[in-house]
């Protein structure tokens, strides 16, 4: 018979008390944002010490990203490999449908003045790979012959994602699914988007 394996040292981490802190962390940020939520808020909120806090995460900075990261649900392989921007475009919509996404949308972009270092940091770790996979959707279609050839990427995705941060600010947060997805592909058609049809 096999000995058990050593039980490592220290408490165990409560999946439930992480649970806590990042749904904290999340509704902090949309209510107040960035400048105004801590640890500390953080802690009340979520019933915990602080201390508990810092155990999980170095600083504040850490625990927004994850508790942005913690509502998405693009986190399993091949789940951002969009074969074309239609695909990319129906789950763009789906999440921009979502009142709170759209709000904790805004808090990110916004922190631009109040806690400049989150969008930064978000930019340069979860946003980095989300951005190359938009980069790699619209290569694609342009692949299949759904945008004209001679149209500079960079360019349409800084226009696509332009037109999302307008949608948040000029669009109420109760447009539909739909709604949505029919306003991201009628930007793209001004650029020549033709999806194909099956």
């Amino acid at each position: 018979m096999r000995d058990a394996a050593p039980r490592p040292r220290g408490r165990p981490r409560s999946q439930e008390v992480d649970q806590a802190i990042l749904a904290a962390a999340h509704d902090l940020l949309i209510e107040h944002g960035a400048g105004e939520t801590s640890i500390e808020k953080v802690a009340q909120r979520a019933g915990v010490t602080r201390a508990t806090v810092y155990r999980r995460f170095p600083d504040k900075t850490a625990m927004l990203i994850q508790a942005i990261e913690s509502v998405h649900r693009d986190h399993e392989p091949g789940a951002l490999d969009w074969p074309d921007v239609g695909r990319m475009l129906d789950d763009w919509a789906l999440y921009l449908g979502d009142p709170a996404n759209r709000r904790m949308l805004r808090r990110l972009y916004g922190s631009v003045d109040d806690y400049p270092e989150l969008l930064r940091t978000y930019r340069n770790s979860h946003g980095g790979r989300r951005a190359a996979a938009e980069r790699a959707a619209l290569r694609r279609s342009k692949e299949l012959g759904e945008l004209p050839a001679d149209r500079d990427l960079v360019v349409l995705q800084e226009l696509l994602n332009g037109s999302v941060l307008y949608h948040l600010g000029a669009y109420p947060d109760t447009e539909s699914v739909e709604a949505v997805r029919a306003y991201l592909a009628a930007v793209l058609r001004e650029v020549g988007y033709a999806p194909l049809v099956p």
